[in-house]
């Protein structure tokens, strides 16, 4: 193992900057799969045979893995090298990739989906300790940026990446083609990846992982029955119960064992706390509008996969390009300026959308989302950034994977919250016709509702900075 001196922890260099590409090319690769999917979903439910509230679990349950391996992080990170885990992460997502591109039938898609979720659950937090860890302090919020760039170029490309390959090869290519970037990114980790901690064999907290896994599921498991029995049924409302309770469980255990899964004392900072809710809300919307832009432009506008496939493209590259602008911003004159500027951007657009659902055009959905990647670029690694400077440095690695793992259960619910809004909808529409209205009807409340959740991010973001003066 490779342990580096306290005072060459924190060095800039290529073999870094290397090194987080690689971890982060399995977030890139998960989330380019993620997004040309969405473009795909009415062929795959034709393919399949099944509903919208069926086929969201290739989005959902690959996001639900993320969110319970996440956590996890910390326990991996002490106890093994960074390098064999990355070597792990590799090994999974491929196996995953492959079930995925090969898959006969739609269990094995989910499968492999879901495999995925396991390897890019390392992947991913792996990429922000790298970070957290070894990037000096006056370079912080640009490498977040950095980081955070190369998961927002993702759904830039995804969508388009998607058309095109559906069009051309089918959707079964949209896993297989990116097998060599894969390769290489494992490659490029193998060689960068360093050791900045030491090591040690902890006691894995087995009861809080059960508690956690069990109430992230009954959570997204909830809100995904809600489209076809309704918010208010028992089933759905006993799921919802459930999830509560056992969140709460594991936060009552938290506080009573030495080595928790997740240290909730951390939650005792107001302003680390409020952070965590915007970057959850905005990964909401991020999720939710990757799933409803394209699929309202195909079933309700008539759009077909190429056209659908772009649509998200320039507010993606917008967000792409400002993510490190917003960085530099912050680290030259302090987390205020990008994040008031990115969450007005994101309230404008979501605002938008919802007061003009009934008019909505191709174009307009474009132009919007243009609005919206500018405002995720300057707004959520800043508000990461800014978070986690709140914490005590023992605790940010932690702190990181709490981000990470709100951020993924955020985009969880938030493609099962619209699926079942719009599913909603469309059950007993019948025809073409019926359908492009029930899908239109369905968009405009889903809409309203990413409307009120960006309200409720803009108010938790103030609450963060006037909570932080406090302290």
């Amino acid at each position: 193992m490779e342990t580096l001196k306290a005072d060459m922890q924190r060095r800039l260099d290529a073999r870094l900057i290397a090194a987080i590409a690689a971890a982060g090319s399995l977030s890139f690769c998960a989330v380019v799969f993620e997004t040309a999917l969405n473009v795909a979903l009415p062929a795959l439910m034709d393919e399949f045979g099944v509903g919208t509230a069926t086929i969201q679990w290739i989005t959902s349950g690959y996001l639900l893995m993320l969110a319970i391996m996440i956590p996890v992080f910390p326990y991996l990170k002490r106890r093994f090298p960074l390098r064999r885990l990355f070597v792990a992460a590799v090994a999974l997502f491929l196996t995953g990739t492959l079930a995925c591109g090969l898959a006969p039938a739609f269990a094995l898609l989910l499968a492999g989906r879901v495999v995925q979720g396991m390897g890019t659950g390392i992947a991913i937090p792996l990429m922000f300790s790298l970070v957290v860890d070894q990037v000096p302090y006056d370079r912080m919020g640009l490498m977040m940026g950095f980081a955070s760039l190369i998961t927002s170029l993702a759904p830039a490309v995804g969508p388009t990446y998607g058309g095109i390959v559906i069009g051309l090869a089918g959707w079964r290519w949209v896993f297989l083609a990116l097998v060599p970037l894969v390769a290489g990114a494992f490659c490029v980790g193998a060689a960068c990846i360093r050791q900045a901690t030491d090591l040690d064999r902890g006691r894995f907290d087995v009861a809080g992982f059960l508690l956690v896994a069990g109430g992230f599921f009954a959570l997204v498991l909830g809100v995904n029955r809600s489209s076809g029995a309704g918010w208010l049924s028992a089933p759905v409302l006993g799921l919802l119960v459930l999830a509560a309770a056992l969140i709460a469980a594991f936060a009552v255990h938290s506080l009573r064992v030495c080595d928790p899964l997740i240290d909730v004392r951390m939650f005792s900072c107001g302003a680390f706390a409020c952070s965590v809710g915007v970057v959850a809300l905005i990964a909401f919307a991020i999720l939710a509008y990757a799933y409803l832009v394209p699929n309202y432009a195909q079933l309700a506008l008539g759009a077909d996969e190429m056209v659908a496939g772009t649509l998200l493209l320039p507010g993606c590259l917008g967000a792409v390009v400002l993510a490190p602008v917003g960085g530099r911003l912050l680290d030259a004159h302090g987390a205020r300026v990008p994040i008031a500027v990115g969450m007005a951007l994101l309230l404008a657009a979501t605002v938008l959308y919802a007061a003009c659902a009934a008019r909505l055009t191709p174009m307009l959905l474009m132009g919007f989302y243009v609005l919206f990647g500018a405002g995720q670029g300057f707004a959520f690694s800043a508000t990461m950034t800014n978070g986690l400077a709140q914490l005590p440095e023992a605790q940010r690695t932690g702190g990181s994977s709490v981000f990470n793992t709100l951020q993924q259960l955020g985009g969880s619910i938030g493609v099962s919250a619209v699926t079942a809004v719009v599913g909603a909808a469309q059950v007993g529409a019948q025809g073409a016709a019926s359908l492009a209205d029930a899908t239109a009807d369905g968009g405009a409340v889903a809409f309203a509702l990413l409307a009120g959740i960006m309200v409720a991010a803009a108010v938790l973001s103030a609450a963060s900075f006037a909570l932080a003066r406090r302290a």
